[in-house]
């Protein structure tokens, strides 16, 4: 029998055939990978999104008279890169992070050196009371602050090391873990950015706990790292600055000139009430009363413009985003896709939790944005790859394809 190449086949079934590519096909498979998503988490992430534009908006123009939408612009800008990362890291399989972990680490580690070299302090970084911290790097008319991708690349780095392991970690396995978040938090740390640095100490401790780590070393960690606070405080490895937000922390008293901003945006939240002033008619607000409205304390913008009830609702679809990732940690189909999704669940969690606390009082005052919501792109960025890992990891989880 002779085979004739490049002879065209025909279907069997002439009828139902498609060509491959076909505008059918592309739709079937458009369906196909829409049902495989975490549509909760999807909308969740738009709808505080949106929520965030508005409030940057409000916070914002009257800032610059002569060019009200300077800063919307720039963060609806932020926002369409920030989804267009989300989309590539839903589509590229979440594994490939495993083969490039050690690479992305070093990168991660590379730049927080080179904000040491030649970095800048942020543009309102003053007003915010960080004391001129230089945190970010110039790239043409962008500037990126590389500790927000250093919460990211801990994450992979301690997820693959633990992939690679298996039974009772040693102590030099607890130190490896250790290091690999300890290195970029000094780093961060003399930026000096102690928000971030918290958020690392957090997520390296879920990531240890999660892996299964002995409790006797979790305990041992929690204990050096509060002998090291008080050493640090002792020999001002923390700057003065941040001794006085916790000093005012402590002491919360209106009279005190430490927490004039905690006081502003407590007396703007308390203004909101039960259903707000409106969108876009807070004093407060509109007056820039809080120092830095639209990014550290946007929540004070959402509290007296939303009110108790707008507040509420905020919280809860944060509520929803935090379950969903939950979800995926028990979904996932391996443990590296289990140590990412709780690494971004305690990230989220503790921003949400620090940003939320510091502007009525619970926490200290420290530099933590706004999952989402508060101005600025890299922590943006940052939080939509973040729901793009676990979107990937909960589509490529048993039973879902």
């Amino acid at each position: 029998m002779s085979i004739k190449l490049f002879e065209r086949v025909k279907p069997q079934h002439q009828a139902h055939y498609r060509p491959p590519g076909s505008p059918k096909d592309f739709f079937l498979g458009s369906v196909e990978f829409l049902r495989n998503l975490d549509l909760y988490l999807v909308f969740s992430t738009a709808i505080l999104t949106a929520i965030g534009l508005v409030m940057v908006y409000s916070a914002t123009r009257n800032l610059i008279p002569s060019e009200p939408s300077y800063y919307i612009k720039r963060q609806i800008i932020y926002g369409v890169v920030g989804v267009l990362a989300m989309c590539f890291f839903i589509i590229v399989d979440y594994r490939l992070l495993q083969r490039w972990a050690n690479l992305i680490y070093g990168l991660v580690l590379l730049s927080l050196v080179a904000v040491r070299v030649i970095g800048h302090a942020s543009g309102y970084g003053s007003a915010a009371g960080s004391g001129g911290a230089v945190r970010e790097i110039a790239l043409g008319p962008i500037a990126i602050q590389p500790s927000e991708f250093a919460v990211l690349a801990v994450m992979i780095s301690i997820a693959n090391f633990v992939d690679g392991h298996v039974g009772n970690y040693t102590r030099g396995d607890v130190a490896k873990m250790s290091l690999m978040a300890l290195v970029p938090m000094a780093l961060v740390l003399v930026q000096p950015d102690l928000g971030t640095t918290l958020i690392l100490g957090v997520v390296l401790f879920t990531l240890l706990s999660v892996a299964g780590v002995r409790i006797r070393y979790l305990a041992a960690g929690v204990a050096l790292a509060v002998v090291l606070f008080v050493v640090g405080t002792q020999v001002h490895l923390l700057h003065g600055y941040q001794l006085d937000r916790i000093t005012g922390f402590l002491n919360q008293n209106c009279n005190n000139p430490l927490n004039y901003n905690l006081c502003l945006s407590k007396t703007a939240i308390g203004a909101g009430g039960l259903r707000g002033t409106g969108v876009f008619q807070g004093a407060f607000t509109n007056n820039q009363y809080v120092p830095v409205q639209y990014a550290d304390f946007i929540f004070s913008a959402i509290g007296e413009q939303l009110g108790f009830l707008g507040s509420l609702a905020v919280l809860l679809v944060f509520g929803v985003m935090a379950f969903r990732i939950f979800r995926a940690i028990a979904r996932s189909a391996d443990r590296f896709g289990q140590l990412l999704c709780a690494g971004v669940l305690a990230f989220l969690v503790f921003s949400v939790f620090q940003n939320i606390g510091m502007t009525i009082g619970l926490m200290p005052i420290t530099g933590i944005p706004l999952p989402f919501i508060s101005y600025g792109g890299s922590a943006l960025f940052a939080f939509f790859i973040a729901i793009g890992i676990v979107l990937n990891i909960e589509r490529n989880a048993p039973g879902r394809r």
